[in-house]
């Protein structure tokens, strides 16, 4: 049972070393699938902690990034806590002084463990929908006739700028990328390639390395241009890269609704593992 000394406030740069033992040496931590790590968040907005006697014992944070979306980078509590009296406290905090400073954010969540999506439920979370694991066999990769629909090229860091338009031009405000996402996005690419016309920069792909392969992180197309096979085109060439760099497995995730998005990764030879994350969203303008 909780005991009535406790205190719930912003995080400040010196938590890092508690909020690192907690996260670390805790089984009961949601962590965001992200660019950056929980601790790379302190200083951020929406950054609360829950104490005893000057003990950290939770943590929330869900910074807004982009504006108005405000993803739970991180939710963890000591195990001889209840996760849901925890959650209670930070949720009660973040909840009001969220919407006393923007009553437009939506807080949401990219659920990978079934106790932490209990307890956003019974918070009033809504299912938007679900995020689906596909997975490729790069030497049996599908592969089209070459045809040159556009110029293709490694990415550079001066690309950024037009690389943050164009993510939010194809995936909209709620999905977009920011500048310093994409950018940190960049420097832990394994490769990144970018698709030009005479219109200037109109895709790219950002992909990464782990112990298993590689990930296609994020791949994008302007509107105005999609249905030319540019999607297609900076596909087939991350799969040849992978091919010569001797990588024989590629990992991709999408929303479950993105019909064009399943349709180009089944036709290069992705199957769906089975594996599926759902993505949960609060209003804050109704706690």
């Amino acid at each position: 049972m909780i005991s009535t000394n406790l205190k719930v406030r912003r995080a400040v740069a010196e938590d890092h070393s508690q909020i690192a033992n907690l996260v670390f040496f805790e089984a009961n931590t949601h962590r965001h699938l992200d660019w950056r790590s929980a601790l790379e968040w302190l200083g951020s907005r929406n950054y609360w902690v829950l104490e005893e006697y000057g003990q950290i014992i939770a943590a929330l944070a869900c910074p807004e990034d982009p504006q108005d979306v405000a993803w739970i980078r991180l939710f963890s509590f000591h195990q001889n806590l209840s996760g849901r009296e925890a959650w209670s406290f930070l949720w009660e905090a973040a909840c009001e002084e969220m919407l006393a400073e923007n009553p437009q954010a939506q807080i949401t969540a990219i659920v990978t463990k079934q106790w932490f999506q209990n307890i956003l439920l019974s918070s009033g979370f809504k299912l938007k929908q679900n995020i689906v694991i596909l997975q490729l066999n790069v030497k049996e990769t599908v592969r089209l006739e070459p045809r040159r629909v556009v110029q293709l090229r490694p990415m550079l860091g001066t690309d950024m700028a037009e690389v943050t338009k164009l993510d939010m031009a194809a995936f909209g405000r709620f999905w977009h990328n920011t500048f310093e996402s994409l950018q940190r996005a960049y420097s832990q690419a394994l490769y990144a390639c970018v698709a030009e016309d005479d219109l200037g920069l109109v895709g790219y792909q950002i992909s990464t390395g782990n112990p298993f392969g590689a990930h296609l992180a994020r791949l994008g197309v302007r509107p105005e241009a999609q249905g030319r096979g540019i999607g297609r085109a900076l596909v087939d060439d991350l799969t040849q890269y992978l091919s010569v760099n001797q990588i024989g497995r590629l990992s991709v995730n999408t929303q479950s609704d993105n019909d064009a998005s399943l349709s180009l990764y089944q036709k290069v030879g992705f199957a769906r593992t089975g594996e599926y994350f759902p993505v949960l969203v609060h209003p804050m303008g109704v706690v």
